[in-house]
């Protein structure tokens, strides 16, 4: 038997299926990131709404990073695989490692 997924998705605001013109919109506000998914119309109505902000507004590149936000260090995943086994954790030996089995592991050392 054959079986056809289909995905849609919904304008955050309004409720309405995503047409063409939409999409997931990323932006930062007060040092958060956000994502929100917009019909054509409403991605439009955001950059009106959003324009006089902008236009007055400094473009900031990613090259540097914010005094005090230092990136975590470089995760040994054999370390947290072996580390996790000694407490009794289940932990495939390939793949990708949780985001808890990794705060736990962090959470440790």
């Amino acid at each position: 038997m054959a079986q056809k997924t289909i995905v849609k998705m919904y304008d955050d605001l309004d409720g309405s299926e995503i047409d063409a013109e939409g999409k997931s919109v990323s932006f930062s506000f007060d040092g958060t990131s956000y994502e929100i998914d917009l019909s054509g119309k409403n991605v439009e109505k955001m950059r009106e709404d959003l324009r006089v902000y902008i236009d007055k507004a400094r473009k900031v590149t990613n090259r540097g990073r914010a005094a005090g936000k230092a990136e975590p260090a470089p995760l040994d995943t054999k370390a947290v695989r072996a580390w996790a086994e000694e407490q009794g954790m289940e932990v495939s030996a390939r793949g990708r490692l949780s985001s808890e089995l990794i705060e736990q592991y962090r959470a440790a050392h």
